[in-house]
């Protein structure tokens, strides 16, 4: 069994940044591919970035050029670096992990979840 633990999140003013992060329990670590999802009041638990095994990256649209994916194996640890925050982006922000280690969407383990708040 794989433990997910967010941190990060708070409350910052639109055109502010947050770094979230991801601590993963257990020795697979680097063998998962590892992703974010996040979910807005209301609205459906969507797909933000992940990151495979190899590091190759992989982001929705709506995150490209301002949220960047990383990971550091060592820490069993994957990364969440959100820059130039919108009000839309006030979310709650899910890490996630897939044993396969190429994303294939197919999440095998969620963290419980950290609150992002952008205000304008």
């Amino acid at each position: 069994q794989v433990q997910l633990v967010e941190s990060g999140g708070g409350l910052v003013q639109a055109g502010g940044s947050l770094r979230l992060s991801c601590a993963a329990s257990g020795r697979t670590f680097s063998s998962f591919a590892m992703g974010w999802f996040r979910q807005a009041p209301g609205k459906e638990r969507e797909f933000v970035a992940a990151i495979t095994w190899s590091r190759r990256t992989y982001y929705a649209d709506s995150a490209k050029g301002r949220i960047t994916i990383s990971r550091d194996n060592a820490k069993s640890t994957v990364y969440l670096q959100m820059n130039s925050l919108k009000p839309e982006d006030t979310a709650v922000y899910y890490c996630a992990a897939d044993r396969g280690g190429s994303w294939s969407g197919d999440v095998d383990y969620w963290g419980q979840g950290t609150q992002v708040t952008v205000s304008s």
